[in-house]
Order: C-alpha cells, then structure tokens, then sequence
C-alpha cells in the first residue's frame, strides 16, 4: 500500500486494522467516537493532582516506534507487524504522530495518531506508568484546541474513552464532520 492511497482511505472515513492472523483489511464504523475538542472534554477529577504535579513531561515523536510498540503491547491487538511499518512510513512522511508523556527517562504513556488537515484520528494509547496515557490525552486536546483541529476520531468508544466525554455519532455525521475538519488547513507540528 502506498502512502497516497492510505491518506486517501482515513480521508474517506476507513482505518486500517489487523485481524486475528494479522492481515491487514479497511474497516468503517456505523458508529464513530469522537473526542470532543471543545468544553465537553472532561477527565477524571483525580487527574487534576497528577497534572499539578508535573510529574509527566510531554513530548512529540521522541520515540515513535516505542509508542507503536506500547499500544501493541496487549493481549488482544489490531495492530501487527505490517501496521506498525505503514504507522512508521506515514511518520517519515509527515502523516502520522507520537504524543508522548515521560517520567524522567522513562516512557510513561502515548498516543498513536494521524493528522491529515483539521482531523486527528487517534488509532491507540498505551501507558507503563499509571496516569501517563490519562496526562497524554489531556494535553493532546490542549494541542489539538492550539493548533485549530476540528476533529479528533477515537474511531471506537470504549469506557476509558468516555471518562474523557467521548461521544458516538453516526457515519453520515461523522462524514460530515469529517469533510469540515479536511476544509481546515491545520498542522499537527
């Protein structure tokens, strides 16, 4: 797959994921969970100390094969071998991010994404640390607001996504939303 037609399969709603022998296939969603990116955004109370604290230092691609690597490390993945070297190619060519939180030298937590014009679309999060995916995806909206995204596609809900207001919406509005935010000439960087 090249990267053209990569871009051109997110910019028409699809994501890629592996399947349980690890083969690649595009994949839609009736329904689509987005994270709101205005004042619906919430986060646990409790994240309020940690933030205060600053024990997290936040940073972008520092180690973007590390963050591949963590949000493939679980029992259950969509994310094989062949995902993680198109995530690495979309990256060399400017598609896709690490959002990252460190304690100290250590890689508490990330978020695996891509950023194609006014729309990020967040294809997983890990954490090692507790609370390191909870700061990364707080200051992930913060620099998603700063940089004027429109949309940020968490693709499917989950209960950790929905401590953060994660709502779901259906195809032909999140098609909507979708072509809005590709209208919008925004820069993740």
């Amino acid at each position: 797959m090249d990267i053209a037609s990569i871009i051109q399969g997110y910019t028409r709603g699809y994501f890629l994921m592996a399947d349980g022998r690890g083969d690649l296939a595009w994949y839609s969603s009736r329904i689509r969970a987005l994270i709101p990116l205005d004042g619906r955004f919430r986060y646990p109370k409790s994240l309020n100390r940690v933030l205060n604290q600053n024990r997290f230092s936040v940073a972008i691609n520092r180690d973007f094969r590390g963050v591949c690597a963590g949000c493939a490390d679980r029992a259950t993945t969509w994310i094989s071998d062949d995902l993680i070297d198109i995530y690495d190619r979309l990256h060399r060519a400017g598609w896709a991010y690490s959002f990252e939180t460190w304690e100290g030298d250590e890689l508490a937590g990330g978020i695996l994404g891509i950023a194609i014009k006014g729309v990020f679309i967040g294809e997983s999060m890990f954490y090692r640390i507790p609370d390191g995916s909870k700061v990364a995806m707080v200051k992930l909206v913060e620099h998603l607001r700063s940089r004027g995204f429109l949309l940020f596609d968490a693709q499917m809900q989950n209960p950790h996504l929905e401590r953060f207001g994660a709502y779901e919406i259906a195809d032909k509005e999140y098609s909507r939303l979708l072509e809005r935010a590709l209208s919008r000439p925004c820069q993740f960087l």
